[in-house]
């Protein structure tokens, strides 16, 4: 047997003892790269760690650990409700809100994890508070950034094309981009239909501190007065003690058990329970110190993000104390030791192997179909761009005999590769996974592998049906 295929049925095995046994299947992926390393590689520990996504790492951390500190004090609700009001109480629109803000994101030039890093944090939290499916804010924010992931001056759009120009390849900038545009659009229609879209849209509008008729009491409703609890404030927010929440259309009184601090009363020109003081001015201003950070001077999001969380730390130890702790360890251990053994698998070339095995046949489309669940199926563990920049150079044998349409393939490949970001082991995927608040992870993570794969399974061979059989290009 040879050691790629040997590779492949210990990542096999590594899947069905973490799905059977509930073992972290990072820990399993790091066992497994340090066999397959050093037994069937013959690598040495360097060779295994050097598939260690230590960027990532350090974005999970980073992210995970500011968005801690801005859920402690109360920055995150704040700004639930500011997006409430600005889409006037319309609770459906806000998936769509963070579709197009991601994909804004990346088409003007964001990295697409950059991009995902900053929203997904915001849009989960406003998940977890209106009670809306976390699979669909979280599918809606990558679906929304690959779907502007393409255009001619975005990341991977001048990556693709460039790749396309040096094979001499014929390209289209703009089908390029139309392509994942419309794929990641319809998409997340799909998505937002079946997860409960339409149920939102028959809630109708809700008020910043409604949670929408749902019973089920909201955080910081605090005071009395015109806020939705009762509690020994004094309308101003200038009492302490607890509260108890009434959820609007529970019927009842629902414990909320909420402290009330002193700057949280329900008075105040935002018409909310929750007023700006200077720890959550501070975190709104690392929020966009971050964007501006990333977006404007292309710095790492996870150092930049870290930076700023000590900062807010060290002025506000007491709001900070326990984000440490919120940091999403187990996903990081997940991810983190899933992508070791598949740098394992790169370093033994394992992948090259198998796409020069597909590329070797002799029937175009089949060839062409293939190549798009390879870079799928890889994308869905590894890098998007990476694996582009290998397959197309793979595809430019059967595309030069002129039998398939070299503009179709590449929008193909590119679809294909991208749109599983949603997988839990993806870049991508993984801020979600660890950015979603008050949610069962192991729950979450099996809904993003399923989801995942049946994306891995349907969209490369609809990619080729349309993209790639009638022969555009």
């Amino acid at each position: 047997m040879s050691p790629e295929l040997i590779s492949i049925l210990v990542l096999v095995v590594v899947f069905v003892i973490a799905t059977t046994r509930s073992v972290n299947m990072g820990a399993l992926a790091f066992a497994a790269a340090f066999g397959v390393g050093t037994l069937v590689a013959d690598l040495d520990a360097d060779g295994i760690f050097a598939g260690f996504p230590g960027d990532l790492f350090v974005v999970l951390v980073g992210v995970t650990y500011l968005f801690a500190i801005a859920r402690a004090n109360g920055t995150t609700d704040w700004l639930v409700h500011a997006a409430v009001r600005l889409v006037r109480g319309r609770v459906a629109l806000i998936p769509w809100v963070m579709f197009a803000l991601t994909g804004a994101l990346t088409a003007i030039g964001a990295v697409s994890p950059a991009a995902v890093a900053i929203v997904a944090p915001i849009a989960l939290s406003f998940a977890t508070r209106y009670s809306i499916s976390p699979l669909l804010m979280g599918t809606m924010v990558v679906h929304g950034a690959q779907a502007g992931g393409f255009s001619p001056i975005s990341i991977y759009g001048s990556i693709v094309n460039g790749i396309v120009e040096r094979e001499n390849l014929p390209g289209s900038e703009v089908g390029l981009f139309l392509a994942s545009l419309v794929a990641n659009l319809l998409i997340a229609a799909v998505l937002f239909a079946l997860l409960g879209g339409r149920k939102l849209w028959a809630r109708g509008a809700v008020t910043p501190d409604d949670d929408g008729g749902l019973g089920k009491g909201g955080t910081e409703h605090t005071g009395s007065g015109t806020g939705a609890g009762t509690g020994t404030g004094t309308g101003t927010g200038t009492g302490t003690g607890t509260a108890t929440a009434t959820a609007p259309g529970a019927g009842g009184t629902a414990p909320a058990a909420v402290a009330v601090r002193p700057d949280q009363g329900t008075g105040g020109a935002e018409g909310t329970g929750i007023r700006l003081n200077p720890a959550r001015t501070a975190t709104l201003v690392a929020l966009v110190a971050l964007v501006v950070a990333v977006l404007g001077f292309d710095l790492d999001a996870g150092l930049t993000a870290v930076t700023l969380a000590v900062v807010l730390s060290t002025a506000w130890p007491d709001d900070s104390r326990r984000a440490v702790g919120e940091i999403a360890w187990s996903t990081v251990l997940l991810i983190c030791g899933v992508l070791t053994y598949v740098g394992v698998l790169e370093e033994m070339g394992t992948i090259t192997w198998a796409g020069e095995g597909v590329g070797g046949i002799g029937v175009p489309l089949l060839a062409a179909v293939l190549l798009c669940y390879i870079g799928a199926i890889v994308s869905a563990f590894a890098s998007s761009v990476g694996i582009m920049g290998a397959l197309i150079p793979l595809a430019v044998p059967f595309l030069a005999q002129g039998e398939i349409g070299a503009v179709g393939m590449i929008a193909a490949l590119a679809v294909s590769a991208t749109v599983v970001d949603v997988s839990p082991f993806s870049t991508n995927g993984a801020l979600v996974l660890a950015a979603a608040p008050d949610v069962d992870r192991d729950r979450f993570f099996r809904q993003l592998m399923i989801y995942g794969g049946i994306v891995v399974a349907a969209v490369p061979a609809l990619a080729w049906l349309v993209l790639v059989v009638p022969g555009f290009g």
